[in-house]
């Protein structure tokens, strides 16, 4: 069994897909726009054949999210090197986005730092 994909709902979606496309090389398609509901949507696309769907609709609800909540924690990217992970950190820091860990090798084996990046949603870049 292979996972089709993640979706995330977002109130900015230009600004969630140009993140993922311009910080992590993803590929968007042309989007999708239900006219009668409302609902719109981009599919990211990135190596290895993982995709990310990001949606919006009217009347949405956006409670707090608090990093430690149940749910889904974060989406994890491998960049592929310790050195790119540092890089890439150093990029979205200065685009002003919060680093809330690293970069760093955990306890449990793994390079990488934790950002909060798109309306209060955590990604992680690992080796």
């Amino acid at each position: 069994m292979v996972i089709e994909h993640i979706a995330m709902y977002v109130n900015d979606l230009e600004a969630a897909r140009d993140f993922f496309v311009s910080f992590l090389g993803g590929t968007s398609n042309g989007g999708y726009h239900n006219e009668k509901t409302g609902f719109r949507s981009y599919f990211i696309s990135f190596d290895g054949g993982a995709r990310l769907e990001i949606m919006n609709k009217p009347d949405m609800v956006d409670d707090r999210k608090a990093l430690n909540r149940t749910g889904y924690a974060h989406i994890a990217f491998s960049v592929g090197s310790k050195e790119k992970v540092d890089e890439l950190t150093g990029k979205i820091t200065e685009a002003g986005y919060e680093i809330v860990s690293g970069p760093r090798t955990t306890g449990d084996g793994y390079y990488e730092s934790c950002i909060v990046v798109i309306e209060g949603n955590q990604i992680e870049l690992t080796e």
